[in-house]
C-alpha cells in the first residue's frame, strides 16, 4: 500500500504544469551557478597549480555546489510539502484516504516516499552537471558520495518537517509558509549563534556541513534519521486523531 500511494504521489506531482516549470527554472539556476563556479575555477587554476597541495575541482565546484543545492532545497522543499495533506483536508479527500482501509503509517510513509522520491529526481542534474568533469580532470568520488548522502539526509529531514507542518492546517499556503519559516529559523540561528551554542545541535544544514567537507559523522547521519522519524511519528499521530476525533 505504502508502494501504490508512493506512485500515486509521484504521478501527481509529474502531473502538474507548475511542476515542470520549478522543475525547469531550477535547471537553469544549477547550471548557471555549475558554470560560475567552473569558470572561477579556471581563472585561479595558475596560482592554485603553484602550491604544493592544490584543492581540486570536487572542493571549489561540487562542493560549493552542493551547498548551494542544500539552500534552495530549504525554499524548494516546503512548496511541494504544503500540499501533500493541507490540499486533501481543503478538498475533502483526506477524510475517504482516512476511512480507507488504510492507517495512517501507509499514508504519511507513502506521500513521504513519494515526494522524496521526486526530489532525487529533481536533482539529479546536479551530480550529471558535476560528473561531467572527468572529461577534463580527476575527481574525489569520495567527497562526492559524502555530499550525495549528506543531501538525501538533509532532504528526508526537510521532507518530514514539511508533511508535519501540512498536517497542522488546512490551508496549504499556511502550511508552506510555517515550513519555510521552521527551516529558515533553524538556519539563521545556527550562522548567528555562538560556537558552543547549542543551536548548531538541531539545525540541519549545520549536521550538512561535515558531510559537505566529506566528513562521515555517525552522530550527524542519527541526527537526521532521528530528525526525521520524530516528524513522521507526529504526522502519524495527528492523522490518527484526525480519525479518531474527526
Amino acid at each position: 500500500m505504502i508502494r501504490l500511494l508512493a506512485l500515486r504521489e509521484l504521478r501527481s506531482l509529474f502531473a502538474m504544469p507548475s511542476t515542470w516549470f520549478v522543475f525547469a527554472v531550477l535547471q537553469f539556476i544549477l547550471a548557471w551557478f555549475f558554470l560560475a563556479r567552473l569558470e572561477a575555477f579556471l581563472e585561479i587554476q595558475p596560482q592554485l597549480a603553484q602550491l604544493a597541495n592544490p584543492p581540486g575541482v570536487t572542493s571549489t565546484v561540487a562542493a560549493p555546489m552542493f551547498n548551494t543545492v542544500a539552500l534552495l532545497l530549504m525554499m524548494l522543499v516546503p512548496i511541494f510539502t504544503m500540499r501533500l495533506i493541507a490540499e486533501e483536508r481543503r478538498n475533502q479527500t483526506l477524510v475517504l484516504l482516512l476511512s480507507a482501509p488504510l492507517s495512517g503509517r501507509h499514508i504519511v510513509l507513502g506521500k513521504f516516499l513519494g515526494l522524496l522520491i521526486f526530489l532525487i529526481v529533481l536533482m539529479t542534474g546536479v551530480p550529471l552537471m558535476l560528473y561531467t568533469l572527468v572529461l577534463g580532470t580527476s575527481l574525489d568520488h569520495g567527497l562526492m558520495l559524502s555530499n550525495l548522502l549528506g543531501l538525501l539526509l538533509l532532504t528526508s529531514s526537510y521532507v518530514a518537517l514539511g508533511l508535519y507542518i501540512s498536517a497542522l492546517t488546512t490551508q496549504p499556503i499556511i502550511a508552506a509558509i510555517g515550513a519555510l519559516a521552521v527551516l529558515l529559523g533553524l538556519w539563521l540561528a545556527d550562522i548567528g549563534a555562538a560556537e558552543d551554542s547549542p543551536w548548531h545541535s538541531i539545525s540541519p544544514l549545520s549536521h550538512f556541513q561535515n558531510f559537505n567537507n566529506g566528513l562521515l559523522d555517525s552522530s550527524d547521519a542519527a541526527f537526521f534519521v532521528l530528525f526525521t522519524a520524530v516528524f513522521l511519528i507526529l504526522t502519524i499521530k495527528r492523522l490518527h486523531n484526525n480519525r479518531v476525533y474527526g
